[in-house]
């Protein structure tokens, strides 16, 4: 998948770490100052609005597409009643402003073929998913992983800073 902005994923079971080590990417990134914008894969009903507010009303009243804006956030709610497949990652993409972004962080979206580092946490007992897609280009574990030995770069799940740099320097380039 070929974007204006580079795209790294990060796919793991669930219980892995995801949304944690995202979160503490974040901020190192941001103090290098990049850009970033996060595409999340969510449950099928996952909402961002709250019942009683103003917007929920709206949406709930029928409105197909809800934006909700203010000077300081905007967002918008686009409700899909005609029962598709789920959105690609592409379609995610387009829906982002490139003009401002350096990076782009994707959680989840596991099957798409995009550059992606592994999350593995071996006391889950959940198997390696590198062995069967081509797209991991490293491991983050908190242990040593004895099928990854001498085949991807084993990064430490609990050094953010090890695993920005790997990206800086594998995917920033």
């Amino acid at each position: 998948m070929k974007t204006e902005v580079p795209v790294i994923g990060f796919c793991a079971w669930s219980g892995c770490g995801k949304t944690t080590l995202l979160t503490q990417l974040l901020p190192i990134f941001v103090s290098q100052g990049l850009k970033v914008a996060v595409i999340k894969h969510a449950h099928p009903h996952f909402d961002i609005d709250h019942p009683g507010k103003d917007s929920f009303k709206l949406r709930e009243a029928g409105a197909s597409q809800m934006l909700i804006s203010s000077r300081k956030r905007m967002a918008l709610i686009t409700e899909f009643e005609d029962g598709r497949a789920e959105p690609s990652l592409s379609e995610a993409l387009e829906r982002l402003n490139m003009q401002d972004l350096d990076l782009i962080l994707v959680e989840g979206f596991k099957h798409e073929n995009i550059k992606k580092i592994e999350l593995h946490r071996p006391e889950l007992n959940k198997p390696l998913m590198f062995p069967d897609d081509p797209n991991v280009i490293a491991i983050a574990s908190d242990a040593e992983i004895m099928e990854n030995r001498n085949i991807l770069p084993a990064l430490n799940l609990n050094e953010p800073q090890q695993i920005a740099q790997f990206i800086v320097d594998n995917i920033l380039i």
